[in-house]
């Protein structure tokens, strides 16, 4: 299913962290490779983010746990972004007991869809949308009838 999303990673000195990233890698369940984020002096010198843009769903599946599990010098720097093409703005989320996890920021609400019929259809994120804009927001599916894979 075609559905672009952006991909920010920000971490402090995680430059050997992230280099293999930098490189495509067919072992990897998610497919794709990071973009070093130039500063205003050049590659580098901003110093700690990465990103990249996904154009179909199921490529970016299993994402978040591979983030998880590499080992970050400083892990309370980790911040992950992430802007679904349906979503209003930039989700992020940060690790939190060694699990990357969704913060809730102001003014947004994730709504979720009803799990597809079956395991052919990627998992879906949701929709990550503003609640301050004064227009209808979609009804919330229940948590029994929502995909429970994580779609990241």
């Amino acid at each position: 299913m075609s559905r672009f999303a952006e991909v920010v990673v920000l971490a402090h000195y995680a430059e050997e962290v992230m280099e293999p990233l930098t490189r495509e890698d067919d072992t990897r369940a998610w497919r794709g490779r990071f973009e070093p984020i130039a500063g205003q002096w050049g590659a580098g010198s901003f110093g700690c983010g990465w990103a990249t843009q996904f154009e179909r769903m199921r490529p970016r599946t299993g994402l978040l746990r591979f983030l998880e599990s590499l080992p970050w010098p400083y892990p309370e720097s980790v911040q992950v972004l992430i802007h679904d093409e349906e979503d209003d703005c930039f989700g992020l989320w940060m690790l939190h007991d060694g699990k990357l996890v969704e913060v809730e920021l102001p003014g947004t609400r994730r709504f979720h869809r009803p799990a597809p019929p079956d395991e052919r259809y990627p998992p879906d994120p949701g929709l990550l949308l503003r609640t301050d804009r004064g227009r209808q927001l979609p009804e919330q599916t229940p948590e029994h009838l929502r995909d429970p894979r994580p779609a990241w």
